[in-house]
């Protein structure tokens, strides 16, 4: 782990603490089988001139229309249409630039990883609090209720077994993608509510941050981005003010329903497990191994979908190695799952994205139903 993820696991209550010497020894040998592969081809583990097209094509992908937007006039359905392309272009950034350079997997340069992660602020997010909530507590303790904020309940979604169970999460499986689409949109307002929360925790004093500072970074930051991709349409076009707010909503519901639902078929999908730690917070797993059981792959033989999604459907790779680029995802991916099987593991891996978004249906599904148990009786529905 990073320095940053060191200080901040050091206040968690849970660790993963395996004597397992087969467990042990597959760690090892993931370990060396794939950085053999670097090193017998005497390639980088970041971003090369491919990453560097995939950059340039998100990033018009996201500006050209809003340019189009402000400078030609159109029809309000035109100008729809274009949000929707922003939408599809801010998930791709999401998924392409930002979250390799966040991890540090952009490039061996931190300050190119820092400016391609601060294409975090053109989704309206805040950079730090994404590093905690994502690089941290979710890659750490990915699918553990309490801990992995992924799989949190979000209101009338339920993503996690351990959480209380509501009649409102029985017909989820229908009505989650319609939530997922406000992924990034909350953001705008969640960020502060969760900066506060890590403030609170002592994480932003471990990590001799100011916290007054980030707000005010916050504040700023957010205010920039509302006037240019609300303030802008507004000056500069002939659209009435609702009409930019109904655009804008579009674009970020596009750009949250992709993304929520791209995360959600790496976690929360028929196979995977949600583990809970021990009387004294210790999980009984190798952290490979609990990568391993709490995430799966879809749909590797896409070239489209690898390439838009940023090796995101390639999760069980990334998160064994999250400081490799995810252009190198699509052949390591081998690697790994020969590794797995030699050591007698499950390699979670849906064929086609159909059978992944057919699986994420299917644990909805499960999630929001009460468990029968042995005896024929069920869970109580809150």
């Amino acid at each position: 782990y990073s320095c940053f993820q060191r200080n901040t696991l050091s206040m968690k209550a849970i660790k993963f603490v395996c004597s397992d010497k087969h467990q042990q020894q597959f760690a090892a040998a993931l370990r060396k089988n794939v950085n053999d592969y670097f090193k017998e081809n005497g390639i980088s583990t970041k971003g090369n001139l491919e990453l560097a097209i995939q950059t340039i094509a998100m990033l018009s992908l996201y500006i050209i229309p809003f340019i189009f937007i402000l400078i030609v006039p159109m029809n309000v359905w035109i100008a729809f249409v274009l949000a929707v392309i922003m939408g599809v272009g801010v998930a791709g950034i999401g998924m392409g630039i930002m979250h390799d350079a966040v991890h540090g997997s952009f490039s061996h340069k931190e300050w190119i990883n820092k400016i391609f992660g601060g294409t975090l602020y053109l989704l309206g997010s805040n950079v730090l609090v994404w590093k905690i909530q994502h690089n941290v507590l979710h890659h750490t303790y990915t699918n553990i209720d309490g801990r992995d904020e992924d799989i949190a309940s979000k209101g009338p979604i339920r993503l996690s077994e351990h959480a209380p169970l509501r009649k409102i999460h029985r017909y989820q499986y229908i009505h989650a993608f319609l939530f997922y689409g406000l992924m990034t949109f909350s953001k705008l307002v969640k960020d502060f509510k969760q900066l506060a929360e890590y403030n609170k925790a002592g994480i932003t004093r471990q990590l001799h941050i100011n916290p007054t500072l980030e707000y005010i970074k916050m504040i700023l930051m957010k205010i920039v981005y509302l006037f240019i991709f609300i303030g802008l349409p507004i000056l500069l076009t002939g659209f009435n003010w609702w009409q930019v707010l109904i655009g804008f909503f579009i674009m970020h519901w596009v750009a949250g329903c992709i993304l929520s639902t791209v995360f959600q078929m790496a976690h929360v999908v028929e196979g995977t497990a949600q583990p809970i730690p021990n009387a004294q917070g210790i999980i009984e797993n190798e952290w490979a191994v609990h990568e391993l059981n709490t995430t799966s792959d879809f749909a590797r033989n896409n070239l489209f979908l690898n390439w838009y999604v940023g090796g995101l459907n390639f999760q069980i790779e990334h998160h064994l190695f999250p400081n490799i680029c995810h252009i190198h995802y699509r052949k390591i991916a081998p690697i790994v799952e020969k590794t797995t099987k030699e050591f007698g593991y499950v390699y979670n891996l849906k064929p086609s994205f159909v059978a992944a978004i057919s699986s994420h249906i299917k644990r909805l599904k499960e999630l929001g139903r009460p468990i029968v148990n042995s005896s024929g009786a069920s869970s109580m529905i809150s």
